[in-house]
């Protein structure tokens, strides 16, 4: 049994949770923010038995999408606006010892 942190981008929410749901994968849901762009993120998190592991990363990647956006950048002079790549999804996977579902 594997314990799946996914990180994904406020805007491919909805899709990677339906998507979820859909496949018959169970997940609870955390706002959290990202440090850089202190951006609007949610976690999904899951346990996913091993043979179900690649099945849920591909279903993640397929609905969590890379895109660019302009963002202020403060300098000494000011601000100027940089392209920086947000979205996709920051994938952990750790071990589970025990899973009880109460």
């Amino acid at each position: 049994m594997k314990l799946v942190f996914a990180i994904v981008n406020n805007d491919d929410s909805r899709a990677v949770g339906k998507a979820l749901l859909a496949a018959g994968f169970y997940a609870t849901k955390l706002a959290s923010t990202g440090g850089l762009l202190s951006a609007g993120n949610t976690t999904f998190l899951t346990c996913v038995e091993e043979n179900r592991l690649d099945e849920l990363i591909q279903l993640i990647r397929s609905k969590s999408h890379k895109r660019k956006k302009i963002v202020p950048m403060s300098m000494s002079g000011g601000e100027i606006p940089v392209e920086v790549e947000v979205g996709g999804a920051t994938v952990f996977v750790t071990d589970v010892e025990r899973f009880e579902k109460l």
